[in-house]
């Protein structure tokens, strides 16, 4: 044992020379040469070296190019010296035509000739002039750094290999290379997350920050306990399971490319580096045909990510900067005015836009309902707040790729069609947005209305957002905040709500100002307590998230800005995308169609105008007029969209 432990002590040096000399004490590498980077290796005939080089430019999270040798090198002076890349790893593995053939403690047999080969077997063989070594970053380079950070490294602690599985999540091909994506499994304590997706952030070489963490279903892993490379680690209780883009991704890309001979580590027994794993480490090979240079290294405080719990069923945490976290926080501040002097502020909840706009990043499928019949002695009964930020969120969530739908009353379906055609027509909207109704025909039609063939795991749409949207009361009722009941105008979309509560996959989010509106179930209580006719009118529907402003629209307005501050930062699109493309590219004309679907003043002003030729009334005052909840569009709530682009433009540069 002590001799074993000994090994701990040793420089990358030191053992890579027992790994030369065969020491059986030494298998795998992981614990190993805490201190410094480890490197994957992949060994390639010369004719496919170009297309693997691009394949791993197109795939940096699992693919960090720390080297690329020129043909027939068996040395690797950027990453260490004096070694041999024909003995220095534990195991090798062979590959033929695809297949792994065998498994070997050295290379040195391949890298002569045989004195007497037929044509065949030379061609088949080839010589090791021929081949190019890939050495690409490893996550054991980032464990002794999450020791030192107080993070249980579990494999380390079982004196296990890690777990290494393969996912459902395709890597971006290259020429011949395609292959699905490996990852790495460590469990990590829910209160160390930040820490380990920190630590793991700044060392881009061992893989960077994770790329998922929570469910493994998500990846496509049916079974933690059955690993496709590695050992089983156990999880302890309140563990998480963390999961980080893996090299052995590399060996994936062998085996679906089928080339005549190659050779790669064996998974778990690294190639060992000279190069310290801190932050600043980044090997500069001199100018040469074998040199490619390293990811960036760039370590702005701004774009450390933080972690944050996103959806329990299922599991799922997101990863957004620190720069983006206090962008959205700001327009959180900004929604939370209250010129109304509605008593808003009472029921703020701490970074509930954050975590909305997190889940609706991730989303696919958004279905979004507003309308809040106030004014039960006109018609129409709706008024102006709602309807515009709907319209906002949609316009933000359609430029991002989503699907989205909007529910609505059947007694108002006409006149919202009508409203939405007008949006496209004045350009505010760039496409119509399909408009549905709900009604409830029986126990199962809000099953059936979420999900295809009301199948649980079938679900149409994993985020539902309710904004200015009447909500069901304690006793059945929905009253405006007077304390009417305006039941028979209301449809009961609430049970839509209900039912996503037991449907895996689903998120909700309610957006309210008064605590009378769908979604603001989860602050019934406070609703009760400090809000006029709280008692009476609270909704008792939650959501998972209840974004509360001084005015709904304004809610709305920063759910699209917050979704614009997510996809233009680089970690939370990294995390979104697995580490997979080009890093901190977004193409300029992309970057230019998000910011022309930004809410504006004159976008606004227009729906508004709209809203209002449609007989669509203010809903404290009732007055016909360019005013939402009693408050004039100029100057109060022009001057909010003002001060939110603000927030939002200013905080992104023009080439991330």
């Amino acid at each position: 044992m002590e001799q074993s432990n000994h090994l701990y002590t040793l420089s990358p040096a030191e053992l890579r020379l027992l790994i030369r000399q065969k020491d059986p004490r030494i298998s795998t590498t992981t614990g190993l040469a805490n201190g410094y980077q480890q490197a994957n290796v992949v060994i390639l005939p010369n004719h496919l070296a170009n297309d693997f080089e691009v394949f791993c430019r197109r795939n940096p999270a699992p693919l960090p190019l720390l080297y690329r040798s020129q043909s027939g090198e068996t040395s690797c002076l950027p990453l260490a010296r004096h070694a041999d890349i024909r003995t220095d790893i534990s195991q090798y593995h062979v590959y033929e035509e695809g297949c792994l053939v065998k498994t070997v403690s050295s290379l040195q047999s391949y890298s002569t000739q045989p004195r007497i080969a037929s044509e065949q077997q030379a061609a088949h063989h080839g010589p090791w002039s021929d081949m190019v070594c890939f050495y690409l970053g490893c996550s054991f380079g980032f464990e002794g750094r999450l020791k030192k950070a107080g993070v249980p490294v579990r494999n380390v602690e079982q004196g296990t290999n890690v777990s290494m599985y393969r996912t459902a999540v395709p890597c971006n091909p290259a020429g011949v290379f395609s292959c699905p994506l490996v990852v790495t499994m460590r469990p990590v304590p829910a209160a160390m997350l930040d820490a380990a997706v920190e630590v793991t952030h700044l060392n881009p070489l061992a893989h960077g920050a994770p790329i998922h963490i929570g469910d493994p279903a998500l990846l496509g892993i049916q079974d933690l306990s059955r690993p496709n490379y590695g050992d089983q680690v156990q999880l302890q209780p309140g563990d998480v399971p963390v999961f980080w883009a893996c090299g052995v991704t590399a060996i994936e890309a062998i085996l679906s490319s089928k080339p005549s001979l190659a050779f790669s580590h064996s998974p778990g027994c690294m190639f060992l580096t000279d190069i310290p794993d801190s932050p600043s480490s980044s090997p500069t090979p001199p100018p040469s045909e074998g040199s490619v240079g390293s990811p960036s290294t760039d370590h702005n405080l701004d774009l450390i990510p933080f972690c944050f719990l996103v959806s329990h069923n299922p599991l799922l945490y997101s990863l957004a900067s620190q720069g983006a976290v206090a962008k959205i926080r700001q327009l959180q501040t900004i929604i939370g005015e209250d010129p109304g002097q509605r008593g808003i502020r009472a029921l703020f909840v701490q970074d509930e836009l954050l975590r909305s706009c997190l889940a609706l990043s991730h989303a696919f499928s958004v279905a979004i309902t507003t309308g809040f019949p106030t004014h039960y002695m006109h018609s129409p009964p709706d008024e102006t707040d709602g309807p515009p930020g709907a319209i906002a969120m949609a316009t933000m969530l359609l430029s991002l790729g989503k699907r989205v739908t909007i529910v609505t009353d059947s007694r108002a379906l006409e006149m919202n069609r009508s409203i939405i055609d007008e949006a496209v027509r004045t350009g505010v909207l760039k496409t119509a947005i399909p408009l549905v109704t709900y009604e409830d025909s029986g126990p199962d039609s809000a099953l059936h209305f979420l999900c295809h063939d009301g199948d649980p795991s079938k679900p149409r749409y994993d985020h539902l957002v309710a904004i200015e949207r009447s909500g069901r009361a304690g006793d059945g009722n929905y009253y405006n905040m007077r304390g009417v009941n305006i039941k028979h105008l209301v449809d009961p979309i609430d049970n839509l709500f209900i039912a996503a509560k037991d449907i895996p996959g689903i998120i909700t989010t309610g957006i309210g100002d008064g605590g009378n509106e769908l979604g603001m179930g989860k602050l019934k209580e406070k609703v009760k307590t400090l809000m006029p006719n709280g008692s009476l009118i609270a909704c008792d529907i939650p959501a998972d998230y209840a974004i509360t402003a001084g005015v709904s629209n304004w809610g709305g307005y920063a759910v699209a800005c917050g979704l614009y501050l997510l996809h233009t930062c680089p970690s939370h699109q990294r995390y979104r995308k697995r580490g997979l493309g080009l890093e901190h590219a977004i193409p300029q004309e992309q970057l230019q169609d998000w910011t022309a679907n930004l809410p504006s003043v004159d976008k606004e002003e227009s729906i508004l105008s709209t809203l209002v030729r449609f007989g669509i009334r203010s809903g404290k005052t009732g007055h016909l007029a360019m005013e939402v909840d009693g408050l004039t569009f100029h100057p109060t709530h022009s001057d909010i969209i003002t001060r939110l682009l603000e927030v939002t433009q200013g905080s992104t540069a023009p080439n991330l």
